[in-house]
């Protein structure tokens, strides 16, 4: 059955979140909410409920037509009958005209599916979305295990923080202008692009009240200095959203954020926490990357040197493929791409 698009009413959030729950490669971003937040920002949602597993896919306009998107998904009810799954997918975008389907699967590229992925007529893109490589928290065990798999100078000012005055608490709706402001002034200091203040704003009022997420504040003497959006569903958290100001950096507030998160993240069940984005380059090779001097590259080298202090393991997914509906007009929307982004892929 397809759920053709986000008109669907009564109970129909709570009913695929919970299915999605209970199957494989099931991720944030196939979640009804997260749906609901790319369709008040340009896209539109439909969605394949199937006896093979859920889909979300995520329509947009493009001057060549439509194109479809399913982030991190599908989730099948098992690996082998992906391709089943997969043929009602085609079947909704054939239906809404889309010229080709853009799937960046959840599971890592060692798994039977990504193998899979070309016998089912999928090729990897020239173009990715999600970031393809991650560090990953494992939270079992105690706090003081997890302290212990971090690297001492970041259990040093995780305490160095508490010891300051620094103080995290949860934050409100009236916090997420503050928040705004403070992603602004991240997103020029570090060259970041960011979304506008609306963005986070949904996201908050979607995924909050159900649960799905939490606003961190972080304080130094009643003054914000940073803050972080987490999410958490089907028992992994995701560090998706995070800000900091220029102003009393040396206080640490960020490492104290990111112990509160693993501390919230924890009392939702969750057994991962994901910190979401570091250098492909080391996903493909995390060895000479784990120790020892950071490459000074800027970008998303200065984020992996925080991240991996808190311990966390290297994960690669098996990144963007694509399914040609109309080999024209994605030849002519690859040319599109190759020409504004200025290179060649």
């Amino acid at each position: 059955m397809i759920a053709r698009d986000r008109r669907s009413t009564g109970s129909a959030p709570a009913h695929w979140n919970e299915r999605l729950e209970g199957l494989s490669w099931a991720s944030i971003l196939q979640t009804w909410e997260w749906g609901e937040l790319k369709s008040s920002f340009g896209w539109q949602a439909a969605r394949v409920n199937s006896e093979a597993g859920l889909a979300q896919v995520l329509f947009r306009p493009t001057p060549l037509g439509p194109l479809a998107y399913i982030p991190l998904g599908p989730a099948p009810s098992t690996g082998e009958r992906l391709g089943e799954l997969l043929q009602e997918v085609h079947a909704l975008c054939r239906s809404r005209r889309a010229f080709t389907l853009k799937v960046e699967p959840y599971w890592s590229d060692a798994a039977p599916e990504s193998a899979l992925l070309t016998e089912l007529g999928l090729r990897p893109s020239f173009q990715t979305v999600q970031p393809r490589s991650t560090a990953v928290i494992d939270l079992e065990g105690t706090e003081d295990d997890i302290l212990g798999r971090m690297k001492a100078k970041t259990r040093y000012n995780i305490r160095l923080a508490a010891r300051r005055g620094v103080t995290v608490r949860p934050g409100a709706e009236d916090d997420l202008n503050t928040f705004a402001d403070l992603i602004d002034e991240t997103g020029r200091r570090d060259g970041f692009g960011v979304h506008p203040a609306p963005y986070y704003n949904t996201a908050y009022r979607l995924f909050v009240p159900q649960g799905l997420a939490t606003l961190l504040v972080a304080e130094y003497e009643g003054e914000p200095l940073a803050a972080i959006m987490v999410f958490a569903f089907a028992g992994t958290a995701y560090y998706l959203y995070g800000a900091s100001s220029d102003r009393q950096r040396h206080l640490m507030p960020n490492y104290a954020l990111q112990w509160e998160a693993i501390r919230w993240a924890r009392s939702r069940g969750c057994r991962l926490y994901d910190l979401w984005g570091i250098p492909d380059e080391v996903g493909l090779d995390p060895e000479p990357y784990l120790e020892g001097e950071v490459p000074d590259r800027g970008g998303l080298w200065g984020v992996w040197r925080f991240k991996r202090g808190f311990g966390a393991q290297v994960l690669r997914r098996a990144g963007a493929w694509d399914y040609v509906y109309n080999p024209v007009v994605y030849a002519g929307y690859r040319l599109l791409h190759r020409l504004r982004s200025g290179h060649r892929d």
